[in-house]
């Protein structure tokens, strides 16, 4: 089965679809906030000039998904699913961002749940990357019962990018 990277997936509270062009202001309202990219190693994008590539890359993946609040239709976010097959039979979940009224609550959560449950019908593992420097993204992360990787045993010698912390959860296919 060839995993679908630009899914429609909803709870009731909370909905993602794949994103469009068409979606770039409404997601640059969002992202413009500088709070955001505070810990992110590429803080520019809270600016239109360092939005635009971003935006332009989430398209180029043809795995970005746009987040919505379906009680209010606000667009509060997006992430971005990638396959890892260097690691395997897995998928990351990354370059995630919810608006900053939507931190600290159950909508992150909802979101990964939403996107792991998807990936694991049919992939044996989901990856999360958060950098080194991103206590927030980290601490988010762990929240949803994500372990670190260096604090499991590892078979193959995959865990390769210096600069993060790696998270996994793994699936029964």
């Amino acid at each position: 089965m060839v995993l679908d990277l630009q899914p429609t997936l909803s709870n009731g509270q909370v909905h993602l679809r794949p994103l469009i062009s068409k979606d770039f202001i409404n997601l640059y309202r969002v992202a413009s906030d500088p709070k955001i990219w505070e810990q992110h190693p590429v803080k520019e994008r809270a600016e239109l000039y360092g939005f635009a590539p971003f935006f332009a890359e989430s398209l180029k993946s043809k795995g970005a998904l746009l987040i919505s609040d379906i009680s209010t239709q606000k667009v509060i976010g997006s992430s971005r699913f990638v396959l890892r097959p260097t690691f395997g039979n897995a998928v990351e979940i990354g370059w995630t961002f919810l608006s900053r009224a939507y931190w600290g609550g159950k909508f992150n959560g909802m979101v990964k749940e939403l996107m792991i449950k998807y990936v694991l019908q049919s992939m044996e593992e989901v990856l999360l990357f958060v950098d080194k420097k991103n206590i927030r993204s980290q601490k988010a992360v762990e929240k949803l019962n994500f372990i670190p990787a260096d604090k499991l045993v590892i078979d193959q010698n995959h865990y390769l990018r210096p600069n993060d912390v790696i998270y996994r959860v793994q699936g029964i296919c």
